[in-house]
């Protein structure tokens, strides 16, 4: 009996090192996981010069962080069938009108069913008559200063999106002003309107995620230069924000 007792506690002390030792499966790194995602940049207003620079670096993060990354301007690849293909959906830079209300009702679908959205600069400058949009992507642009230098204050370190950035983050590019601000976002960073001239806003959120409809959805203000997509920090805080909406 004493052979018996000793050898269970021996199995138990063994499953407890490989259960220790062993990541979880939600400490995995998101984008490291085998996914798909479309980048979506049509314009139907003033179009990005940074585009093409913003779709060559989301292709090169794909490439050193295992997703595949597919690009289009073609909205009449907003179909269920199409978007199945797809664990999450980029909105970059697009700007007025992108979609017809049969491509809107099948990208509604898309994110019910648990998939994943990230905008980026003027996709807040899109689809101003869909308020379903309104509260995905979380606000809509107002107006804009200038291209000047400005200081971020990152007031959420606990997101893959920001975690790794310095508290008063310093950079240079477009500041949009935003109005209908949605409810309920969990704010991961601010702008410091003292820190340069022409924001509107007083409290200022520059970047921002939270759940919504059955999906998960990432925005940054950041994008409007060449430069942005040459920035290391940048480029992490986009493949932190794909990171999160990888999640399940």
């Amino acid at each position: 009996m004493f052979k018996n007792f000793t050898a269970v506690w021996g199995l138990i002390f063994i499953c407890g090192i490989v259960f220790q030792c062993s990541p979880s499966h939600s400490a995995a790194p998101f984008a490291t996981r085998k996914a798909h995602l479309l980048v979506f940049y049509k314009t139907a207003g003033f179009y990005h010069k940074s585009i093409p620079a913003g779709l060559a670096a989301l292709q090169k993060l794909g490439q050193e962080n295992g997703f595949s990354v597919d690009t289009t301007n073609n909205a009449a690849l907003f179909t269920q069938k199409n978007l199945k293909k797809y664990q999450a959906v980029v909105f970059l830079s697009t700007t007025q009108d992108v979609l017809n209300p049969a491509q809107q009702t099948a990208f509604e679908q898309y994110i019910k069913a648990g998939n994943g959205f990230v905008g980026i600069h003027a996709a807040t400058d899109t689809e101003y008559q869909w308020p379903w949009y309104n509260q995905l992507v979380g606000a809509y642009f107002e107006s804009h200063p200038a291209v000047q230098t400005a200081i971020i204050d990152v007031v959420d370190k606990n997101h893959p999106a920001t975690h790794f950035l310095p508290h008063r983050w310093q950079r240079r590019d477009e500041w949009y002003n935003f109005k209908n601000l949605q409810p309920g976002l969990q704010i991961l960073a601010t702008l410091d309107e003292k820190s340069y001239k022409g924001g509107t806003n007083g409290y200022h959120p520059v970047a921002w995620c939270h759940a919504f409809d059955g999906g998960r959805a990432f925005y940054t203000a950041g994008g409007h230069t060449n430069e942005s997509f040459q920035d290391p920090l940048f480029l992490r805080h986009l493949l932190g924000g794909i990171q999160y909406v990888l999640q399940k």
